[in-house]
């Protein structure tokens, strides 16, 4: 078993952040930014960008445990979503291994902030997902160090609204604009992990091109462009 806790950051680039630019902009300059149904794309970009990549840091905290020979199971949290995930390694030399795997995850509704828009409210986000990581790894003689490379692509899609089942009282106010937005993703990623025994520290860089389809405030929109996720965390192996 291995527990790990850290941090990640996600940085929208390309044309995700063109459109969150933009968007900020239209915001700053006219209080009424978002404009009436289905009349602003600049607008709707920007929020689906950020509705779909949630840029900023997040705390990570998770396991994973072995479920069989050469197999193991793994449960994140990661501020925004719970990320479920099993895989399977195939060993290539005594210190070289391959794994292929595939994970599931739930944006949590009420675990984002207000959002960097108005009329965005992350707040009421929630929605589901899927990916497929491939994988090629190195430990070394002893566990002193691990490396890994590879490639991982998903899909996910969020809404931004209210839901039947609320956790804790009933909002006030009006509802939140209504989004909907489908995320298609993939990329490559490189990571180390350094330590002695049981505990190791470890971080990873995480590129991919994403291209989103969806709806703001009756307004649909595409987007696409790249994001960069940095992150760390140290290791315990029990």
């Amino acid at each position: 078993m291995r527990a790990a806790a850290g941090f990640s950051g996600n940085v929208a680039g390309g044309g995700l952040a063109d459109a969150v630019r933009k968007a900020e902009g239209e915001a700053a300059s006219n209080p009424t930014a978002a404009g009436p149904s289905g009349t602003d794309a600049t607008y709707a970009k920007g929020a689906l960008a950020v509705a779909s990549t949630a840029p900023g840091l997040a705390p990570i905290v998770g396991a994973r445990v072995g479920v069989g020979s050469q197999a193991d199971a793994g449960l994140a949290y990661t501020g925004r979503s719970v990320r479920v995930d099993v895989r399977r390694s195939f060993d290539l030399s005594p210190t070289w291994a391959l794994s292929i795997g595939a994970g599931g995850q739930a944006a949590l509704y009420g675990r984002g902030d207000g959002g960097t828009l108005p009329a965005v409210d992350l707040g009421h986000l929630h929605g589901w997902g899927a990916d497929v990581p491939l994988l090629v790894g190195y430990e070394s003689v002893g566990n002193l160090y691990f490396l890994w490379a590879g490639a991982r692509g998903g899909w996910e899609h969020v809404d931004i609204g209210d839901v039947s089942s609320v956790p804790g009282s009933p909002p006030l106010g009006a509802a939140p604009l209504a989004l909907s937005a489908t995320r298609f993703w993939g990329g490559g990623l490189v990571g180390a992990a350094v330590g002695f025994r049981h505990v190791h520290v470890a971080v990873e860089l995480d590129v991919s091109y994403a291209a989103i389809s969806g709806d703001f405030d009756g307004t649909h929109a595409n987007v696409a462009g790249v994001t960069i996720a940095p992150s760390s965390a140290l290791w315990w192996r029990f």
